[in-house]
């Protein structure tokens, strides 16, 4: 068996910022839903729902969507469907699958926590680049989630 094939110094120097950078970013971005009563990760799932057709999803697909173990989504769909948030159900076709619904007040508090996140979006990555390296950004994270999650890529707004 070979050994692991070790990062050169080029591949290092992009990998240690990004690792840090990694650690970095879902607190702050934590920091900005939490006055609305949400993590980052469940304004994420809403989102998700508010761009899926009828805004609905299987709770499968909103695991893989929102890159979550199924544990994860569920857990975090019972803590939103608690607040009224989304709605679960038996899938009409097949009684075995959740479907998790956005509601109104799902709806709503997107709208509440958005300009906050959008804020702490802006101030944390989109300010410190350049128009160029923002597109280009945008290029290197769709490459490297697509290789991450080739069959639940978030929808694109493109």
């Amino acid at each position: 068996m070979a050994g692991p094939q070790w990062l050169d110094d080029d591949e290092l120097a992009a990998w240690e910022p990004l690792a840090a950078l990694m650690l970095l970013l879902v607190p702050r971005l934590d920091e900005a839903t939490q006055p609305f009563g949400l993590t980052f990760f469940e304004y994420s799932a809403l989102v998700v729902l508010e761009r899926a057709p009828d805004q609905q999803l299987p709770m499968k697909q909103l695991a893989a969507v929102a890159s979550a173990s199924l544990s994860r989504a569920s857990h975090a769909a019972k803590r939103l469907e608690g607040r009224g948030l989304v709605e679960r159900s038996a899938s009409p076709t097949d009684g075995r699958v959740t479907v998790v619904t956005l509601t109104a007040e799902g709806r709503d508090a997107l709208v509440r926590a958005a300009p906050s996140h959008v804020d702490a979006v802006r101030r944390t990555i989109i300010d410190v680049l350049s128009r160029d390296e923002v597109v280009q950004l945008g290029h290197l994270a769709e490459r490297i989630g697509a290789g991450l999650n080739p069959d639940g890529a978030p929808p694109s707004r493109r």
